[in-house]
């Protein structure tokens, strides 16, 4: 009788056939605890980080096994960020998991936008990052910096994140992920990025998929962006592969992300709430793909996208 385990062995192998000498797959936007409080109203003890780590721990456990060597944890500071706590699961678990730097400027109220952050302008806040970057967050280095912007046209608090982010990257070095709609707005980032002479190679559309116009996918990879279809899942995956297709059918496959956007611990809600495990994408999604896709969108554009 084959075990559980065993069999999950089997099934990575087997997904990342040819794949022999190369290292292991990466998932680029993934959670483990959010907390959307609000910047200006979060107090210590809101969350028990040992009970955060033993329902984390299992999950991560869960697709270490598929083969995932690599997790990029996208939570931004002020919404839940703890990289005190990640450290503790990588090490815990044999998985590498990246943090960032950054401020998220999307998402309801701006509740990931702290009052400093209004009133400070790009350059210093640009500052504020490149000390994280530099010295670390809890000794850990974060390793790409996460913002987010509303639907365009952007207002000036977007802009002034973006360019806190251009400024940022283009003295550390880090890539930009950034919490985008419309391909309207994913534009206006790549816009700021060129006034700042960041290449849009350190820029990457997260939540693509919610533009319905593959039009715009196909433009901003053209320009050199990343676009990453993420929040994959059974009922999303449909629509996840159509747009892998497209990108595919016009050669530009090599400036695609993909991910789950899985996880996410609620910090408020009894036992963290549903805490969406992170194996779907290896167990429902990358069967469905064509085997030569897979080790370019799991190992080498993750790669090259963030280092």
């Amino acid at each position: 009788m084959i075990s559980r385990r065993e069999s999950l062995q089997a099934l990575a192998a087997s997904l990342l056939a040819g794949v022999e000498g190369a290292p292991g797959s990466i998932l680029v936007h993934e959670h483990v605890m959010v907390d959307f409080v609000g910047a200006d109203r979060w107090t210590p003890g809101r969350y028990d980080p040992q009970e955060v780590f033993r329902i984390a721990r299992a999950k991560l456990e869960e697709v270490k096994k598929l083969g995932c060597r690599r997790l990029l944890e996208c939570t931004p500071n002020y919404l839940g960020r703890d990289a005190r706590l990640l450290a503790r699961l990588s090490e815990a678990v044999g998985l590498e998991i990246w943090t960032n730097t950054g401020i998220y400027g999307a998402g309801a109220a701006l509740v990931g936008v702290p009052a400093f952050a209004r009133q400070e302008t790009a350059e210093q806040l640009a500052r504020r990052f490149i000390s994280e970057a530099r010295r670390g967050i809890d000794g850990v280095k974060p390793r790409f910096i996460k913002t987010g912007v509303r639907v365009a046209p952007l207002e000036e608090l977007d802009r002034k994140l973006v360019r806190a982010a251009a400024i940022a990257s283009r003295h550390t070095g880090l890539t930009i992920a950034s919490h985008t709609g419309s391909g309207a707005a994913a534009f206006e980032q790549l816009d700021i990025l060129a006034a700042e002479k960041v290449s849009p190679a350190k820029f990457v559309w997260v939540h693509a998929q919610n533009e319905r116009d593959h039009g715009f996918h196909e433009k901003a990879a053209r320009a050199g962006a990343w676009v990453e279809f993420d929040g994959i899942g059974e009922q999303s995956a449909d629509w996840h592969l159509e747009c892998l297709r497209w990108m595919a059918a016009r050669k530009l496959l090599g400036k695609v992300l993909i991910s789950q956007d899985a996880g996410w611990y609620h910090v408020g809600e009894p036992g963290g709430g549903d805490y969406r495990g992170y194996t779907y994408i290896y167990t429902g999604f990358l069967p469905r793909l064509e085997t030569a896709w897979r080790r370019q969108l799991m190992v080498e554009n993750p790669a090259r996208a963030f280092g």
